[in-house]
């Protein structure tokens, strides 16, 4: 045995002493302590914390849970339902989390004060109990004096807890802190061996920094692409992100930013889709006083706007064959001129690019070249549509929902089963945009008819009918001409149709006249002076 387990087993002999537990007692605390000296995964370690947890306590639930910036993150939980790790507690909204946090020791409360944060989320209760009487037992986690968590338990039996000592859980709320530590430490010297050159300071910087931004989801899909992301982030190759509409492709690009060397420099966003093509050059490059009409002084482009930082090129399958020479030049050479001059600039930057378009395809078609794909793609990497994870829609969901209580200023939302199954049983062509919007609006309906305190989503609330009409398939131009008046002139009647056609088609494409171009088959600027002529935008207005 080495000297680190001895002294981890003789403390924990000491608590078991002190707190007068029995033979049956120490068994599980003998194991805590010996896990907080293995080589354990975070997971398996929060596992066996609470397994412990509910041998000594009799619960229906426990939640172990960090606190950050922006609250307390549940971090592992047993006897929830599964959304409770996408939710969020800020304890100034939680009373009794706010006072086990100020307590400094174990704090009980009684079946009929302050509101639980877990009304109506314990399994043993099913959804729709939001209002059950239960105990409720916690303890801060501290760590070098300093509160990182707490430690909760819960029962729908409001005796549960009265054979059990505060000792007991005083000394599981000690282990449930150390094993939170060394996962954290554990977590922290991996990334070290991973990443040279960062410090551990510097990682858990960021981490505190991207909460709230986080990618969200524990399928095995998105496992891959956290972990893409995370080697990818160390080195300064150029990355082309791929995906649908929705499925977070820019969230993609600011965590590998985030997480590279370049984080404490700009990372400069260009949406390469609303950059027509007669300024689309000066906005990359920049250009001199003079250099065409309205260029009255000189502008620095985005590329030097980026330079020692990130270039993120969103929807670069838009950008005009016209431009793409250039930027293949600076991608290759790292320099850059401005429109007008003969001068070149040095730019050191690191370019992330996005689309939703085939850009193999664009190639093979003549809209974008070959030789700039090869130059983007140095690494490829692909997020999965939400269809493809399905088994995270829950915790997406808790997390979205939690959003929307604060957006509200509603109490807690909680999906009854019949909201869930629809949500899961649904394909998501917007994906994650698209359940957040659907959720955003189900709150709001939901919170309507709410008289205070926990407001349950119904299925009917959800109310995916608008969705799946997007989903489908565009009307054929039959079925739409079917639509307009035959009172009108031919011409009037075309229009019309037109009108129609590209309204319709655009509402599909949420709002992106890209998109909507490669639906009707048509060139983007073309629609969009068609869309413009037709009254369905204003003259001042710029294609997205």
């Amino acid at each position: 045995m080495s000297a680190t387990q001895h002294r981890c087993l003789v403390n924990s002999e000491r608590m078991c002493h002190c707190d007068s537990v029995t033979d049956a007692t120490l068994s599980p605390l003998l194991d805590l302590a010996t896990d907080l000296c293995a080589n354990l995964a975070a997971a398996d370690r929060y596992d066996r914390l609470l397994a412990a947890v509910r041998r000594m306590v009799p619960c229906d639930a426990a939640c172990l849970l960090e606190l950050a910036a922006d609250g307390l993150h549940p971090v592992v939980q047993t006897g929830l339902h599964p959304d409770v790790l996408g939710l969020r507690f800020v304890p100034a909204e939680h009373p009794r989390l706010d006072a086990i946090l100020r307590a400094g020791r174990p704090v009980r409360f009684a079946t009929a004060e302050l509101p639980d944060p877990f009304d109506g989320l314990l399994l043993a209760g099913g959804r729709d109990a939001l209002h059950r009487v239960h105990a409720c037992m916690g303890a801060p986690l501290v760590v070098e004096g300093a509160v990182v968590g707490a430690l909760t338990v819960d029962a729908l039996d409001p005796t549960a807890f009265d054979p059990v000592t505060d000792a007991t859980v005083a000394t599981l709320a000690a282990l449930a802190g150390a094993a939170l530590r060394t996962a954290r430490l554990v977590d922290t010297l991996e990334a070290l061996l991973r990443r040279q050159g960062l410090v551990a300071h510097e990682l858990s910087s960021e981490l505190r920094a991207r909460r709230g931004g986080e990618i969200l989801g524990e399928a095995e899909p998105i496992r891959r692409v956290k972990r893409e992301m995370e080697l990818v982030a160390g080195s300064d190759l150029t990355v082309l992100i791929t995906g649908e509409t929705g499925v977070g492709k820019e969230l993609v690009a600011r965590g590998i930013h985030a997480a590279s060397s370049r984080k404490d420099e700009a990372l400069v966003y260009v949406n390469c889709a609303a950059l027509p093509e007669s300024i689309a050059e000066s906005e990359l490059f920049g250009h001199v006083k003079g250099a065409f009409t309205g260029a009255s002084g000189p502008r620095a482009g985005k590329f030097e706007a980026a330079h020692r930082g990130t270039l993120f090129l969103d929807e670069v399958g838009e950008l005009p064959l016209t431009v793409q020479p250039k930027l293949l030049r600076a991608l290759q050479s790292g320099d850059v001129q401005r429109v007008g001059s003969d001068a070149p600039i040095h730019a050191d930057v690191r370019v992330i690019a996005a689309t939703n378009r085939d850009l193999a395809a664009s190639v093979r078609d003549g809209r974008f070249r070959a030789d700039l794909y090869h130059r983007l793609s140095v690494y490829p990497l692909r997020v999965p549509a939400l269809r493809e994870r399905l088994t995270d829609v829950p915790l997406l969901a808790g997390f979205f929902l939690d959003r929307a209580r604060l957006q509200l200023g509603c109490g807690p939302l909680r999906l009854t089963p019949a909201a869930r199954d629809a949500l899961l049983g649904y394909r998501w062509p917007g994906n994650v945009r698209e359940l957040e919007h659907v959720l955003l609006r189900a709150a709001l309906r939901a919170a309507e008819t709410a008289s205070g305190g926990p407001v349950l989503v119904h299925a009917r609330h959800v109310d995916l009918g608008a969705e799946a009409a997007l989903a489908a398939p565009a009307p054929s131009p039959a079925a739409a001409a079917h639509e307009v008046d035959a009172g009108l002139s031919l011409g009037d009647a075309t229009d019309a149709f037109r009108r129609r056609l590209v309204a319709d088609t655009l509402a599909a494409s949420d709002g992106n006249w890209s998109e909507a171009a490669r639906r009707l088959g048509v060139d983007r600027g073309n629609l969009y002076r068609l869309g413009r002529r037709l009254g369905l935008i204003g003259s001042g207005s710029r294609a997205g």
